[in-house]
Order: C-alpha cells, then sequence, then structure tokens
C-alpha cells in the first residue's frame, strides 16, 4: 500500500487566521470564545460563542466571487488558498489526480435563514437565485475544485461533528489505495446565527455559563455543555513518493483511520463507548500500533473531541480506557475546544493539525479552564498550560450527532 503524506495545512479559526497565530494561541492556552458580535442576544438563553475574527476576504477571492458564497465556504476557500500555497502541489500533479474532499456538518445555513427571512418579508421574488447553490453542503468542494482545476476524485462528507475527520480519513484511504495522488481535504462550518444558537440551546447541549473563560471545560466536573465555534481546516495529503520527487516540506504522516457507528442515539453517544473504543483500535491497528505498551502512550497524543458536555466527555474517557487499557493513563490528552468552542464538521480537520504541529514540536496543547476534576474523567488532560515532551504518533478523536465515530493517527517524520 502506497504511503500518505501532509504537505500544506490552512486555517480560518477564533484562535487566528494563519497558521503561526494560531500555533502560538493554542499553545499558549489562549481563549477564543467571546460574547457574540454578530447578532443582538438580548432574548436568547446563550450569549458566548468562538467567532472568527478579521476575516480579510480579499486575501482569497474577490467581491464578486464572495457574493455568491455562504460563509462557511468563504471560510473554507480560505483555508484551501493557504493549504493549497504552502504545500505547491499545483502544476506538479495531473489534474485527474488531484482531488478534494471537504465537508459541512451543516452547510449553508446563514443564507438559509437570510433568504427565508427574504420570503417571509418581501415574498418570493425576493429569494436570492444563489439561494440552492450558496447553501447546500456539496459547495465548499465544488468552489476549491473549481478554483484549482481538481478534476480528480471529489467528495463532501456530512456527519456532523465527525465531519472533518471522515473527510480526511477518507481522502487518506483513496490515495493509499491508487485512485488520487493528492487530495484537498478538511472540513469547513459557520452557524453562529440566530437559528442555529436557538435549535442548539433548546436541544440542551450548549453551556449556559455565559462566561467565556469557564464555558468550555471539557473533563472538568462542572461542565455543562458546548460552545459553538466556526472556522475551516484544509490539508493536502499527497502520496510519499510523489512528495519526495518533488522535494515538498512533509509536515507529518496519516497512517490510520478508523470509521464506526454507535447505532444508539440521535444525539448521545453509547454510554460504553465500545464503538468509538473501536473507531480507536481500528485505526491503531492500521497505524501498526496495535499492542500500545507504556513506553509507547507516554510518546501519544491524543487529541480528544472534549467538547465539554457530560455525556461526550465521560464516554469518551471510557473509550480511550477501552482501547488502550492501562496505558490509556500514560497518554497525552488535551481537548482545544477549551480554546476553540466546537467548530462541529471543521472541528476534526483543525484538530488534525493541532496533531502535526504537536508532533513537529514536540508540544501538547492544554486544556484551559480545567479546575475541578471529574471521577468520572481521570486521565492525563494537560490541565491549563501546555506540556513539551517527546512524541512519536498523535491520535485525534471525532464523535458526531448519529452516532459517527472517527479516529485519525499520525506519526512524526524525521
Amino acid at each position: 500500500m502506497r504511503r500518505v503524506v501532509i504537505t500544506g495545512t490552512g486555517i480560518i479559526s477564533p484562535l487566528g487566521n494563519d497558521i503561526e497565530t494560531f500555533k502560538k494561541n493554542i499553545n499558549d492556552g489562549v481563549c477564543g470564545i467571546d460574547f457574540i458580535t454578530r447578532f443582538d442576544t438580548e432574548n436568547f438563553k446563550v450569549k458566548v460563542a468562538a467567532e472568527v475574527k478579521v476575516f480579510e476576504e480579499e486575501k482569497y477571492f474577490t467581491p464578486q466571487e464572495g457574493r455568491k458564497m455562504d460563509r462557511f465556504v468563504k471560510y473554507a476557500m480560505g483555508a484551501a488558498v493557504q493549504a493549497v500555497e504552502s504545500s505547491g502541489i499545483i502544476g506538479t500533479v495531473a489534474e485527474e489526480r488531484l482531488g478534494v474532499y471537504v465537508g459541512s456538518g451543516i452547510g449553508g445555513m446563514e443564507t438559509f435563514m437570510n433568504e427565508c427571512i427574504k420570503l417571509e418579508k418581501s415574498g418570493p421574488k425576493r429569494v436570492s437565485p444563489f439561494f440552492v447553490p450558496m447553501m447546500i453542503g456539496n459547495m465548499a468542494t465544488g468552489m476549491i475544485s473549481i478554483k484549482f482545476n481538481a478534476h480528480g476524485p471529489c467528495l463532501p462528507v456530512v456527519t456532523a461533528c465527525a465531519t472533518g475527520s471522515h473527510s480526511i480519513g477518507e481522502a487518506f484511504h483513496t490515495i493509499k489505495n491508487g485512485y488520487a495522488d493528492a487530495i484537498i481535504a478538511g472540513g469547513a462550518e459557520a452557524t453562529i446565527n440566530p437559528l442555529a444558537l436557538a435549535g442548539f440551546t433548546n436541544c440542551m447541549a450548549l453551556s449556559t455559563k455565559n462566561d467565556p473563560t469557564c464555558a468550555s471545560i471539557p473533563f472538568d466536573l462542572n461542565r455543562d455543555g458546548f460552545v459553538m465555534g466556526e472556522g475551516a481546516g484544509i490539508l493536502v495529503l499527497e502520496e510519499y513518493e510523489h512528495a519526495i520527487a518533488r522535494n515538498a516540506k512533509i509536515l507529518g504522516e496519516i497512517v490510520g483511520y478508523g470509521n464506526t457507528s454507535d447505532g444508539h442515539h440521535m444525539t448521545a453517544p453509547d454510554p460504553e463507548g465500545k464503538m468509538a473504543a473501536a473507531a480507536i483500535s481500528v485505526a491503531c491497528t492500521e497505524a501498526g500500533l496495535s499492542q500500545i505498551k507504556k513506553e509507547e502512550a507516554s510518546k501519544m497524543y491524543i487529541n480528544a473531541h472534549g467538547t465539554s458536555t457530560s455525556l461526550n466527555d465521560k464516554c469518551e474517557t471510557m473509550a480511550i480506557k477501552t482501547a488502550f487499557g492501562k496505558s490509556a493513563y500514560d497518554c497525552h490528552i488535551s481537548s482545544t475546544k477549551s480554546m476553540t468552542g466546537h467548530m462541529l464538521g471543521a472541528a476534526g480537520a483543525i484538530e488534525a493539525i493541532v496533531c502535526l504541529m504537536a508532533l513537529s514540536d514536540g508540544i501538547v496543547p492544554p486544556t484551559i479552564g480545567y479546575t475541578t476534576p471529574d471521577p468520572e474523567c481521570d486521565l492525563s488532560y494537560t490541565p491549563n498550560k501546555a506540556l513539551t515532551t517527546q512524541l512519536d504518533y498523535a491520535l485525534s478523536n471525532s464523535l458526531g450527532f448519529g452516532g459517527h465515530n472517527a479516529c485519525l493517527v499520525f506519526k512524526k517524520t524525521v
């Protein structure tokens, strides 16, 4: 089987809209959560979110192009331009061997909401002719494919909060099995709007603390829900020999991918975490890590899904223990959602980038806001301060509504 490496990354996030700014903020434990500025929250129970700040659209597309894009597509395009430019992939691979796998958990909800308001207030003639293409969830993939003349495998993945990880994992297998030489992969989301905020609040998913410093506190005993985030993470995955032949800078290697389903509930995870554990085990087996010993675990970073909801954090802790046994206590774990909020379909992609950074720099980012241990969450979550240590492997877990589980395994390159 062919090896697959990462040769480019790009990011639009609440902690910065370029890789270096994001890296500094994530390692310094900066909180990207604040009071919502995009609309009036006076009548809303929840008033905080992790918004993208100062997104400079003109760097990535013209105003005319932007008028035909939902916000999630704009974020995806910004991150994709960064990733593709940093990789240098264009012009080195046949167009029919270059693919795009970029997903969104929800898609163009801002467009959907705005056009519904137009219909209600002004009638059907005022609805935009671009309503449908701006709204549909495949459009980030489509627009990126158009921009970079990527005529190979082209898929949007939709698995709620596991979308970004599944997009990368499926791209990994597509290249590994010979169907493409490079794929632009990741996820994007932009749902910080009144409709989404009301919906998530009413299904009892969000924190209601309205204190940015303690609203998203994964694995802490006092956690009470997740905080909405937004943004996009894009990676360029490339076949190893192809990357070596063109002297590309290799940021890391992806060596394992697990994909399972709880088959349990629309929104709640399986309380025993059995299939989340299975996803971890499948990914580790593919990576050649079927038996994790203490020494290996001590050089492993796990970027947890870690949403700061009561059920998720407890079930994910159980899943890690089931997959690794006693060695789970030696793994370095953190949830960067404590800083970025939960970026839904973009989360797994951005957290994959965090894994690559951790491997490259030997820095485990912290879980900030952690003050009170939960007896049911008793692993090493890197509280409040980054840890410098030797790392050989990094895992990224993603768990989505509907019972979707994904695990990615990355290996440090020498």
